[in-house]
């Protein structure tokens, strides 16, 4: 019997929840983040939010003795976006975001730029990248100094946009970002039953728009 290839090895542990083993493994087998980058493109969504996590805690432990080779592992997920690479790595936002989350200072030049991609993609290719350059604002929040202003406009605009997952990602962002008084003002929202999927403690949600944006305005109340 053929043994399994790291890929196959890979995808087994995040169907099981074992991301902290693929972290593990990444410090003694680089190839291990270009496999997670091949995982996005799994039909399976868990085993694609899976990998974006597992990408992060690999990185920030390929990075304690190789910190050349995660920055070339950032450099390249951005090409993987860019026109010249054919702008198919749907899932490179999210990737980016996760790993400067994990590493804000060595990823500091990254965080910017992750968190502008909304401004900064060509229109063609945001049908595809807006809603995980949406979340990507929301995972950055922390870590993202004073450019809300800049990009805030984008995700309310994204709340009338046809696609729900992109409606229900702007609806989430502005939870994070502790931005939810327009949500108030917006019953169509709160009524609004386009599906969308979330991930949330390493598990992938199926929701709606208005589920989700009820449970924003009740977790903001509470904070209040």
């Amino acid at each position: 019997m053929p043994s399994k290839t790291l890929k196959s090895t890979l995808q087994e542990l995040l169907v099981q929840g074992r991301l902290e083993e693929v972290a593990e493994l990444a410090p003694k087998k680089k190839r291990v983040l270009g496999s997670l980058v091949a995982l996005t493109f799994d039909p399976d969504l868990q085993v694609v939010w899976r990998a974006i996590e597992a990408m992060g805690m690999a990185v920030e432990r390929v990075a304690a003795s190789h910190k050349g080779f995660v920055r070339e592992h950032m450099r390249r997920l951005y090409w993987l976006i860019t026109e010249e690479s054919g702008s198919v790595f749907w899932r490179a936002p999210e990737c980016m975001a996760e790993c400067c989350v994990r590493l804000p200072v060595l990823f500091k030049s990254h965080i910017p730029i992750t968190f502008h991609l909304l401004e900064t993609l060509e229109e063609e290719d945001l049908e595809h990248f807006r809603p995980g350059a949406i979340w990507a604002i929301g995972r950055l929040i922390d870590v993202a100094g004073d450019g809300l202003p800049e990009v805030l406009p984008l995700v309310m605009e994204a709340l009338d946009r046809p696609d729900p997952q992109a409606r229900g990602m702007a609806v989430w962002c502005l939870g994070e970002v502790g931005e939810t008084r327009v949500l108030e003002g917006r019953p169509d929202l709160l009524e609004d039953q386009g599906p969308v999927h979330l991930y949330r403690d390493r598990v992938v949600e199926e929701t709606t728009v208005g589920r989700l944006g009820r449970e924003v305005l009740e977790a903001a109340a509470q904070r209040s």
